[in-house]
């Protein structure tokens, strides 16, 4: 082998990296699967996307050995290869939003548009966990908490948060937090809580990130 067929070669392999994540729905399905493993009709149902699509975009993700899956019966469920490629994705995603105005220009319209206040830190919500001064809410779907979740957060998906205020204390500050910085969720809860009479914030991360910082990962029912 030359050293242009060796260089070549290399390059290719890494360019299929690059491909699978060329796309905007398979960076979405890497998102969602960072959170919990999942079904290709879930994840359809998830990002909006047909299921021929989207099981087109996971041959790609497979091949590119980003995800991997297992068998459960007739069920076949993905997930993520490995944290590495969490952290890819996450490295990804941040260095998009450094370089590309249009990523912060998004986020301010549609994020900063409806929270005015700070969002609460990793560094925080760990501080505040510790000294139990918080209460701090998952606002992701319950199988999403059950696969791993802050310890010592509560498990109210934002859709029961309503019917489920009651249990909530008005004396205390509540957290919410969801699947990153791009989720929505923990801003639709925090804009029902605030509308309710309580002191909300959201958590400027989720899971992914206080994983990746070093933090301890419960997993389980409440």
């Amino acid at each position: 082998m030359s050293h242009r067929d060796f260089k070549d070669a290399l390059y290719a392999q890494f360019a299929r990296i690059g491909h699978a994540f060329s796309s905007p729905k398979r960076i979405e399905l890497l998102d969602l699967l960072s959170q919990s493993e999942r079904t290709v009709e879930d994840l359809a149902g998830q990002a909006g996307a047909p299921l021929k699509n989207t099981s087109a975009h996971l041959r790609v993700l497979r091949q590119a050995r980003l995800v991997e899956t297992r068998r459960d019966g007739t069920r076949i469920f993905y997930r993520l290869a490995d944290q590495p490629v969490a952290g890819f994705l996450r490295s990804f995603q941040a260095l998009a939003h450094e370089r590309l105005a249009e990523v912060e220009q998004v986020a301010r319209l549609f994020l900063h548009g409806r929270d005015a206040l700070q969002p609460v830190t990793l560094a925080e919500l760990a501080r505040r966990l510790r000294d139990g001064d918080a209460t701090v809410i998952d606002v992701r779907p319950r199988e999403e908490y059950e696969a791993g979740h802050i310890p010592g957060a509560r498990s109210i998906p934002v859709a029961e948060l309503r019917r489920r205020l009651k249990s909530l204390p008005k004396s205390r500050d509540i957290i919410a937090y969801c699947r990153g910085p791009y989720c929505v969720l923990s801003l639709d809860a925090i804009t029902l809580l605030r509308k309710h009479g309580f002191r909300a914030r959201r958590a400027e991360h989720g899971l992914p990130e206080w994983r990746l910082a070093g933090h301890r990962v419960a997993s389980g029912a409440a």
